[in-house]
Order: structure tokens, then C-alpha cells, then sequence
């Protein structure tokens, strides 16, 4: 089985306050994008997480774990996952792996599921539990799960779907990606940043209005502020010459993407936004279609 796990964009990104639990308050606008790691599922002798280019043991690994200790009894599985969204970019690949993995314990989500995932026996309540096992993973799990536009508030576990956005295309500019979010956060938490809680309930009523009706964020793309822009740009400065070279072309929005440094264009078509990617002399540029997973 072929199960795919879509990048996802920030669409605007308002930092709150660190909360009691260390982690910060969040008022953003998620969109997945085409551009999606492809994950192959099979059944094996025993339970098997291969991401070729992570170090370490990745969260789709520590998804699979929590499956198991919640008492979800499928098949062993080996899963290997070819890595297509840049790492540590920004675009919430490693969450999206996790959540494609938290997806087979609900096969009812993933599309043309094979009979051996179907007839598998959910221990109770595994199934109600995914929301909770994604916000243990990560801030970005829960909005993966059923990859759509969403308005996210908490830390990232609180999601709220919202109508599909008319077409469009964005061209992004991972610089290599690399750059730690905990390092990101860190940095905004010393150069002073976020806002007070009644500024984030504000926003969050603007973003939920200006995207409800299904508007392209290309019609509300002053909304589309990243608080943690400066932090991430004092880390890796060579955000701002992507940003500059965005500017440069006829994208109708530009800005940074979660915690960076992918810099990310939008256009209202695929062809318009791989016009403005052919006039820069830029080696990393990734153009696709976002507002809807492949």
C-alpha cells in the first residue's frame, strides 16, 4: 500500500506567550500542498520504520510505538518512506509522516486500504485516541491527520477545518532546510516575541472569516504575517535573499513558512508560478499546487 503524507504551509503564523508547558500559544492557518513523501506499507516479520536521509529514530517511528502501546493490534509493518519534502524546512514533513503512520490505525482514511489493514481488530478507543497520541508527537501531527485547510490555535491541537480554498500554486524556496524549530522558538523567546492571548483571539476571527468562504489566501494575503520571521532570519540570514528574490517575481504573496527557512510564492496557477521559478538562479526551488493533498 501506497500512503502519501503532504507538506504543509503556514498560512500566517502568530506567536502567543510560552505557556506553563513550555510550549507557546499559536494562532496559524495550515494548507497542505501537493508536494507529499511517499510511504510504502506492507505486512512483515515485525514492526519496521526505513527513512533513508534521517539520522535517528523519526517520528513516523514514534507513531508506530504509540500505536502499539495504545493496544492497536495490526499487522507488523514495514514502512519505508522516500522522502520528498525538504527536512527541517519548515513545511511539517516529519508531522505529516507521523500522522500518515497514526492514519492506518483508521482505515477508513486511507484510500483503497487492503484487506489486511481493514480486518485489523482496534483495541477500544485507539481510534477516538489519535487526536491525543498526534499531540504528544508534535505540534503539527493533529492538523495532519486529514490533511486540509485549517485554522490551528494551542500549540498546535487545536483544529479547526475550514472550506477548501479556490486554486492556487506556490513556489518555495527551502534553502536546504536544516534549521531547528526548537531553536527558532528559543531565539523569539530572547529577542522578546508574541502577543497577548485577546491579540491572537482577534486574529484568529479575521483569518476564520477571510478564509471561510473559500477564498484563495491570495485575496487576504496582508493576513499572512510569520511573527517568527525575525527569529528564524537573525539564525539563518540567507532567508532574507530568498524572501528578496520572491519579491522579486509577480507572486502575489510572499513569506516564510512555520519556522522556516523555506520562503514560499503565491500564484493563482501552477504555470504562473513556474514561470517566476524558471527566472531565478536558484537550485532548490520546489513549485506545486497547494490547498489540497495529492
Amino acid at each position: 500500500m501506497l500512503v502519501h503524507a503532504p507538506a504543509k504551509l503556514n498560512l500566517g503564523l502568530y506567536l502567543g506567550r510560552p505557556r506553563p508547558d513550555g510550549l507557546h500559544e499559536l494562532c496559524s492557518l495550515f494548507e497542505p500542498l501537493a508536494l507529499a513523501d511517499l510511504i510504502q506499507v506492507e505486512e512483515a516479520e515485525r514492526d519496521e520504520v526505513i527513512c533513508a536521509g534521517v539520522e535517528g529514530e523519526n517520528l513516523a517511528a514514534r507513531a508506530l510505538a504509540k500505536l502499539r502501546e495504545r493496544g492497536w493490534d495490526g499487522p507488523p509493518l514495514r514502512i519505508e518512506i522516500e522522502k520528498r519534502t525538504p527536512v527541517a524546512a519548515g513545511l511539517g514533513g516529519g508531522s505529516a509522516d507521523a500522522a500518515a503512520v497514526l492514519r492506518l490505525a483508521a482505515p477508513a482514511c486511507v484510500r483503497s486500504s487492503p484487506p489486511w489493514l481493514r480486518e485489523s481488530a482496534n483495541a477500544p478507543g485507539v481510534v477516538a485516541d489519535l487526536t491525543a497520541i498526534a499531540a504528544e508527537l508534535g505540534a503539527d501531527v493533529p492538523s495532519q491527520l486529514r490533511p486540509a485547510l485549517s485554522l490551528v490555535r494551542g500549540a498546535g491541537e487545536r483544529v479547526e477545518p475550514l472550506p477548501a480554498p479556490a486554486e492556487h500554486a506556490a513556489l518555495l524556496l527551502p534553502g536546504g532546510g536544516g534549521l531547528s524549530t526548537k531553536d527558532v522558538f528559543d531565539q523569539a523567546d530572547r529577542l522578546g516575541l508574541g502577543r497577548e492571548e485577546t491579540a491572537l483571539d482577534r486574529i484568529a476571527d479575521e483569518l476564520r472569516a477571510a478564509a471561510g468562504a473559500g477564498a484563495s489566501p491570495l485575496a487576504y494575503a496582508e493576513l499572512l504575517v510569520n511573527d517568527l520571521e525575525p527569529a528564524a532570519r537573525s539564525l539563518r540570514p540567507d532567508i532574507g535573499d530568498a524572501l528578496d528574490a520572491l519579491h522579486g517575481t509577480t507572486a502575489g504573496a510572499v513569506f516564510l513558512s512555520g519556522s522556516g527557512p523555506t520562503a514560499v510564492g503565491l500564484f493563482p496557477t501552477l504555470s504562473e508560478a513556474e514561470s517566476a521559478a524558471a527566472t531565478l538562479d536558484r537550485n532548490d526551488a520546489i513549485v506545486c499546487m497547494a490547498g489540497s493533498a495529492p
